[in-house]
């Protein structure tokens, strides 16, 4: 047992519900502490199956204006399924940036700016949906005519005016988002060096290789939303209304495959590619593959 000290918080029940789910959970030892709240190791009840949730004292979070919901349950990252993947495909990326701009979108209108997002931040529940966590770096935004210039957050997500201590603002957090659609696109980060200084050169100057694999919507995004002055990246309303998300097939829901296999997308191909592909195998021997690369399963005539 951990002693508490006067005036801390009392611990969190013994047992817990996850409130989007229904699941009990029975709350195990601490393991570990942050400025926001503690994590526990967590066993669901019905499964056995262990997790680790981080509970958030509900006076914390209304001093935030976060919401009140304390449990959350995210086994894994975005940074995990990527280590597993290599690359994410861009309909995932936009399945995942949509819900993460809803999330960023009601965090900056409460007057916060996150301040440290990358892809390790980015929770994945087990129903495929994504959260924002670790908020232990955010704060309110600076009042008109002052700036927060604390050199703060993950070397390589850093944006050129926090590097010049001018302040984290929104456009910090549009800088480090798309930073992060690059890297789940790509699988490596956009500013990569040996040393600190180099690092810091190339994120200045935006110096960043755009790999040929990517569509020109996304490369055109990409480009947008890491350009070296802050004015000039899009609002999180414009990332929304981006081509990228408004003119790319997004799915509606991703399979628990998805974390360790490029998943199929059912209806992702017009219609006249899939007939001429059956008019081509009918015709010229020729074998048609499904979006997995597997062999297509013969037809009857």
């Amino acid at each position: 047992m951990v002693p508490r000290s006067a005036g801390a918080e009392p611990p969190p029940a013994w047992y817990l519900r996850d409130w989007d789910s229904g699941a009990l959970y029975k709350r195990g030892r601490l393991l570990g502490e942050g400025t926001f709240g503690r994590c526990y190791q967590v066993t669901e009840v019905t499964s056995g199956r262990l997790y680790a949730a981080k509970l958030i004292p509900r006076a914390r979070l209304a001093t935030a204006a976060i919401g009140d919901r304390p449990l959350s349950l995210c086994p894994q990252s975005l940074a995990d399924i990527l280590r597993a993947r290599g690359r994410l495909t861009e309909p995932e990326v936009r399945y995942y940036l949509r819900q993460l701009l809803s999330g960023l979108r009601y965090l900056h209108g409460h007057g916060l700016v996150h301040r440290d997002l990358k892809l390790s931040n980015f929770l994945v529940t087990e129903r495929m949906r994504v959260k924002i966590g670790d908020l232990g770096l955010a704060r309110r935004a600076a009042p008109p005519g002052r700036r927060w210039g604390a050199l703060c957050g993950t070397p390589a997500y850093l944006a050129p005016e926090v590097l010049e201590r001018r302040g984290h603002a929104v456009p910090s957090d549009v800088w480090a988002l798309g930073c992060a659609v690059y890297t789940a696109l790509t699988g490596h980060a956009p500013f990569e060096a040996r040393h600190r200084p180099e690092l810091y050169r190339r994120i200045r100057g935006a110096r960043y290789p755009l790999p040929p694999q990517l569509s020109p919507r996304a490369r055109a995004l990409i480009a947008h939303m890491l350009d070296p002055e802050p004015a000039a990246r899009p609002s999180l309303a414009g990332v929304l209304g981006h081509p990228f998300l408004t003119q790319g097939f997004t799915p509606q829901a991703l399979p628990p495959r998805a974390c360790h296999s490029v998943p199929i997308f059912v209806g992702q191909e017009p219609l006249r590619r899939i007939l001429r592909g059956l008019r081509c195998w009918r015709g010229c021997g020729c074998v048609p593959v499904t979006p997995g690369g597997g062999r297509a399963p013969p037809q009857s005539t």
